[in-house]
């Protein structure tokens, strides 16, 4: 790992989910080298990252949430195009959010009925249109194959914003940031003596935010001591994907599932809850049975991670405690994202040794 040898305060959030990022800027020495290898890369899966190439990239978005003035011209002059075909709130304004705070320009599509698909267009086509118009696209669909039927034909960088149930990478980046954020010490070479037990409210194989997270856990499988999978009983049959549960033994993981939510709680460090997995044209609902409130018997100083939008699952009671890093966690992706655009679009070199 690129880490320095330092000690820490533990960061806590104020009162609106905030955590300063300084702790965890100061955990990992600069290796410019892994940021240069994003560049004109197409993210599409949390796989295709590395140990080393996260680390860099959590520092430079902590670079940049630490000190947001000092870069506010590394994308100036490119154009990306934001094309989301399925409703969100949070990711889109997040990605438009990074690129204007970058100073780069926006071409925003919302609705697919608006476009040339609607009129029987094919995506490859699309695609090479996107080539003359912009210098980076993010991409949502609820089609898991959008996202393949395009890529052969791109010459500029493509980004998976959530493709159907498949993956969402770069939440998971977000997710992980935030965790880092929290316990800065889960990323250096000392990770095995702070490791945390993480449980996982939902699918695996149903939920694109939850496959994504647990790909880039088994990257860091030192920082944690125990992955929990917590479910109700009637998706006992399909809660793992192909290879999900064996990625994660591979990786040296101790994992475990479990049905009674409370009895679990006091155990775990960090808590991921989602409830909602797109499905084809519209979504599901999973672990209806479950939902965290200010009375839930929850480990002092645990966390609560949520990628929003949230139901009745996540009571705003919470909103409060010190173990609200929901709101820190989408705060933090805009910075992450800064973070993935620039290198992508050959930035990187801007920002490398800017302090």
């Amino acid at each position: 790992m690129n880490i320095k040898d330092v000690s820490f305060e533990r960061e806590r959030p104020d009162v609106c989910g905030n955590a300063h990022p300084k702790a965890l800027l100061r955990a990992i020495q600069e290796d410019g080298d892994y940021l240069l290898k994003l560049s004109n890369q197409h993210i599409v899966s949390s796989d295709q990252f590395t140990q080393n190439g996260l680390l860099q990239l959590f520092r430079l978005a902590a670079k940049y949430e630490a000190n947001p003035r000092r870069f506010s011209t590394s994308l100036q002059g490119k154009i990306l195009i934001s094309a989301f075909y399925e409703p969100s709130t949070r990711t889109r304004l997040s990605f438009e959010s990074a690129w204007h705070r970058l100073g780069g320009d926006i071409m925003s599509i919302t609705d697919r009925s608006t476009t040339g698909i609607a009129k029987g267009e094919c995506l490859a086509d699309v695609a090479e249109m996107f080539n003359n118009y912009g210098d980076c696209v993010v991409l949502r669909d609820n089609n898991e194959t959008s996202l393949e039927e395009m890529v052969d034909s791109l010459r500029i960088p493509i980004i998976n914003a959530g493709n159907g149930s498949d993956e969402h990478p770069t939440q998971a980046l977000a997710d992980l940031y935030a965790m880092f954020k929290w316990r800065p010490e889960l990323v250096t070479e000392e990770a095995a003596e702070h490791a945390v037990s993480v449980g996982i409210i939902g699918v695996p194989n149903k939920m694109r935010t939850v496959r994504s997270l647990i790909k880039l856990l088994c990257k860091f499988p030192n920082a944690i001591k125990e992955l929990v999978i917590i479910h109700d009983d009637s998706v006992q049959d399909e809660l793992f994907g192909q290879q999900q549960r064996e990625q994660i033994e591979q990786a040296g993981i101790s994992i475990r599932t479990a049905t009674d939510l409370d009895k679990t709680l006091p155990d775990l460090d960090v808590i991921y809850i989602n409830a909602i997995s797109w499905e084809g044209e519209t979504f599901n609902t999973y672990g209806k049975t479950f939902s965290l409130t200010a009375k839930s018997p929850l480990k002092e100083g645990a966390i609560i991670l949520h990628p929003l939008a949230r139901g009745a699952e996540l009571s705003t009671d919470l909103d409060h405690t010190p173990h609200n890093w929901y709101f820190s966690q989408a705060r933090g992706a805009v910075f992450l994202r800064m973070a993935l655009l620039t290198c992508m679009v050959q930035r990187a070199e801007r920002v490398i040794d800017v302090v």
